[in-house]
């Protein structure tokens, strides 16, 4: 038979996705040859084949694990079938074992186990290796191990993207960790130096953009990528937490016209869609994402998410319920479950929810801000102002937060405090703020107006209420207070105007 020939099949018999054919040529192959290369194809196309058991067994059977490239092989087979101490048995043990042969020797490592894995098809296995170990660690609950081997998958291989991603999607580092890790990587050692400004740029783009507001423009360094899905969409996100839902629909859905089944960009287009109140488009959105993919937690999180969105809270939990079950780190449906609970004043259940999801998203500040903001409905504001010291420290320009501290100290009495967070929370909006502000923060501009009323300075009072009906006009809270300062002036006229203004909407009177 001409082996070289066979080899060459099987590699085009595994491009074209036919692991079973490829499989079966393999098999013969390693029983002709029986050469390391040979080995290593026969076992991923048993890894392809899905065939995870019986490629972990051949490997550990015939010793190979002693060679880096089949250990990691091995180590990835016992992943895929959950066997996670297995596989770190599987990778740690033998890395022990090479040591300490080193040593005994005198040099750095086996040289059987560096030198002939050279010549296997993968040739550098650390990053990768690295990676799959903080990947076992998470599934085992010990993220502080997670956390330090992602890092060390990106120092040895700048390029990793999954480690970086794994990273910021699970919210495993602040703000501030995010950038000294960025700062910290080696572009310069493994790229070039415009390449170097690429891939740190990219990898920008994908830093927390929800703990301040932020300016949404790309870098000079990725005008070469700005038509890139993947950019559009973190573009989009940005401009999602500067609470511009109109500019975000419009980003989201250019992408999805393209590319409909995009991850990330799903997952920010049915937020904004619930933001937006379109539930026409969500709910056929949810319906063709559960019939294509039901396999996926995107899925019923939008149906989630379209329930919530009708006021059907049950149906909501019980949908990004089961989201969280096929996914138990998808932080945005533990942060929907609570909000499904809070929407019906069910403040344990949803302090509950957003405790669990605290506990997986470690470096985000939101599952601290929500809780605080139920205790605080709860009227524990003693327990809503510790929760939300904490958000601060991680995010301490987040309007949001700001605005809640804001409030609590007006409960407790202290004016002044509460309005130096709500200033401070009205100057990071201004900043950022390219255009009229949005909608959302109607309620900052009315609490001001509650502060600076009870301060005595009506001026001021009224000037920020004002500022709220623009917002919203029509908003009967709004008018009320405009008239009741008023009352105050001892302009009665003018409090009678606005107060029949508010009857006119509550009752439908002229």
């Amino acid at each position: 038979m001409n082996v070289e020939k066979i080899r060459t099949q099987i590699r085009s018999y595994i491009d074209k996705h036919q692991y079973q054919t490829a499989l079966f040529w393999a098999d013969k192959v390693v029983t002709l040859t029986g050469e390391l290369k040979d080995e290593y194809w026969y076992v991923q196309c048993m890894y392809l084949s899905r065939q995870f058991n019986r490629a972990a067994d051949y490997i550990t059977q015939k010793s190979l694990q002693e060679y880096k490239t089949f250990r990691y092989l091995a180590a990835k087979c016992l992943t895929s079938v959950k066997k996670w101490e297995e596989a770190l048995d599987m990778l740690e043990n033998a890395e022990t074992q090479n040591k300490a042969l080193g040593s005994i020797l005198g040099v750095s490592a086996c040289p059987r186990m560096e030198d002939v894995s050279e010549t296997l098809p993968l040739e550098n296995t650390a990053s990768s290796t690295a990676l799959l170990k903080g990947q076992i660690y998470e599934a085992l609950d010990n993220r502080v191990q997670a956390i330090s081997y992602y890092k060390q998958a990106l120092k040895l291989d700048v390029h990793n993207y999954q480690a970086f991603d794994l990273l910021v999607k699970h919210q495993m580092l602040t703000s501030k960790e995010e950038r000294e890790l960025l700062d910290s990587l080696p572009f310069k050692i493994q790229c070039s130096e415009e390449e170097a400004e690429v891939v740190k740029g990219l990898y920008e783009t994908l830093l927390k953009k929800y703990d301040k507001p932020s300016d949404s423009s790309l870098p000079e360094a990725l005008s070469t990528v700005k038509s890139n899905r993947d950019v559009i969409t973190n573009q989009a996100e940005r401009v999602y937490y500067n609470c511009d839902f109109h500019t975000c629909y419009k980003l989201t859905s250019s992408v999805l016209e393209n590319d409909p089944w995009h991850d990330g960009c799903l997952q920010l287009h049915i937020a904004t869609l619930v933001e937006l109140k379109k539930s026409n488009d969500l709910y056929y959105l949810a319906h063709k994402l559960v019939d294509n993919q039901p396999e996926m937690a995107i899925s019923w999180f939008a149906v989630g998410c379209y329930y919530y969105l009708v006021k059907k809270y049950e149906a909501a939990r019980k949908f990004l319920s089961k989201s969280t079950l096929i996914d138990n780190l998808f932080g945005p449906a533990w942060l929907a479950f609570g909000h499904a609970f809070a929407a019906e004043g069910e403040h344990d259940q949803a302090s509950a929810a957003y405790f669990t999801s605290a506990r997986l998203m470690k470096g985000c500040h939101l599952p601290l801000l929500y809780s605080g903001l139920e205790y605080g409905l709860m009227r524990n504001f003693k327990l809503a102002e510790k929760l939300l010291d904490e958000a601060l420290l991680i995010a301490p320009s987040d309007p949001f937060v700001l605005h809640e501290m804001g409030v609590i100290n007006f409960h407790n009495g202290d004016l002044e405090t509460a309005n130096r967070f709500l200033m401070q929370a009205l100057t990071a909006i201004q900043e950022n703020c390219q255009g009229p502000m949005a909608e959302k923060w109607e309620p900052l501009l009315n609490n001001l107006g509650h502060v600076h009323r009870k301060l005595k300075k009506y001026d001021e009072a009224l000037n920020f209420h004002r500022q709220a009906l623009i917002l919203s006009p029509q908003n009967q809270s709004t008018l009320s207070s405009i008239g009741y300062c008023y009352v105050l002036m001892g302009q009665f006229s003018q409090a009678i105007e606005y107060f029949h203004k508010v009857c006119e909407l509550v009752f439908h009177i002229v």
